[in-house]
């Protein structure tokens, strides 16, 4: 098959909508559903992003994408009792295998953006995986297999309609990829830059100059995340997981905040406070997920305020103060932070500083790059510049 009729294109105004081949077959099979326009962006630019993190880290790798850029992404490095609290996976019975750790870790990252997300996974998806993503709102999956108990288990989400698209791993693209705005058509080579080589961290102008495995392993996966992000984009990760992402901003310290603003988020929901609230019965995950990101910020009375916190709560959980969450978020060390184009200023170190960066890699390159090198050098942060510019759209 070279051609699948869609149902719309990215709005259902946009008719005839379909995905084709000028030569040769879809490297896509549909399992189950019927998949639209943006699902298969997300698919294709998920599907590339996996394939490089498992080719980079050797590890089982998962993303969450929404609105063609990835919401999460992470290496299947095993989690702590207190992710898995988190990432609301601790009352699962099957054990839970590398690629659905991956997941697990991709999904839970950022659960605010991932709801209603296109998964896609490096390796076979198991029934573990399969139980994982049959309890969340998800649009439907891309992977290079499916068990029988997996394919079972997923045909049965949402009545029969989750998407669940087979992709063969063997396929290679063309080198030149080509598409069209306003009639016109664009072609270019196909961004394929090696993220993998180490020496990626030899040009490094910091005083500090230690990059350890787990940092290198950790930028890797940042950079290879932004070469499938939208742009302007920057990606914090930690432990094999990206913890922030921040996509498609004009602006790169917007790009450094928001992303920061989400790493930041993402740590605070290990506070003892969160990890505590004492939940009414049988509240919904979409729920309990809404009242976490409203309970740690600003507007924490719009969950606690009398008449409202029964809602959610068996009894009024205490406040978690401005000077707690400083202080929780002072905790957070070693992350490692990627950019897409370098930094033109060093207001984006310091951003990044205060969400626990220690490692940075990007393209360099800017007028002024002294600056950003001195703001480094004054919080002790190792940063290597790639001489990459990894823009996509």
């Amino acid at each position: 098959m070279n051609e699948l009729a869609l149902k719309y294109g990215c709005n259902p105004n946009q008719k005839p909508s379909r995905i084709y081949m000028h030569e040769g077959e879809l490297p896509i099979e549909v399992l189950s559903g019927r998949p639209g326009y943006i699902n298969f962006l997300d698919a294709l630019n998920g599907w590339q992003l996996v394939k490089e993190l498992k080719a980079a880290t050797g590890l089982p790798a998962a993303t969450s994408f929404k609105h063609v850029s990835p919401a999460g992404a992470a290496v299947g490095e095993p989690m702590s009792d207190t992710l898995k609290k988190i990432y609301f996976v601790d009352d699962i019975k099957e054990p839970l295998t590398p690629i659905a750790t991956a997941y697990a870790r991709a999904r839970g990252a950022d659960r605010m953006s991932s709801y209603g997300d296109f998964i896609a996974l490096s390796d076979t998806c198991d029934k573990a995986t399969a139980l994982l993503i049959k309890r969340e709102v998800s649009d439907g999956v891309i992977a290079p297999d499916y068990t029988e108990e997996a394919l079972q288990i997923l045909r049965e989400k949402r009545n029969g309609s989750y998407n669940v698209l087979k992709i063969d791993p063997n396929y290679m693209p063309a080198p030149i990829e080509s598409k069209q705005v306003f009639g016109v058509t664009f072609e270019q080579g196909r961004n394929e830059i090696d993220l993998t080589s180490d020496t990626l961290f030899d040009n490094i102008p910091t005083i500090e100059k230690n990059f350890p495995e787990a940092a290198k392993r950790d930028l890797m996966i940042a950079l290879i995340t932004l070469k499938y992000t939208q742009s302007n984009s920057v990606c914090y990760v930690k432990d094999g997981q990206a913890i922030g992402i921040g996509a498609g901003q004009q602006s790169r310290i917007h790009c450094t905040r928001l992303a920061g603003n989400k790493a930041d988020i993402w740590w605070l929901r290990q506070h003892p406070k969160v990890m505590n609230l004492p939940w009414v019965e049988k509240i919904r995950r979409a729920d309990r997920d809404n009242t976490i990101d409203i309970y740690i910020s600003d507007d924490y009375e719009d969950v606690l305020a009398d008449g409202v916190w029964q809602q959610f709560f068996t009894e009024k959980p205490e406040i978690l103060t401005r000077e707690e969450k400083k202080a929780w978020i002072a905790q957070n060390t070693d992350v490692a932070l990627g950019s897409d184009a370098f930094f033109p200023f060093g207001d984006n170190i310091e951003r990044a500083h205060k969400s626990g960066v220690r490692y940075v890699a990007q393209a360099g390159g800017s007028v002024r790059d002294d600056h950003v090198i001195e703001t480094c050098n004054k919080y002790g942060i190792a940063m290597a510049f790639t001489g990459i510019r990894l823009f996509h759209h």
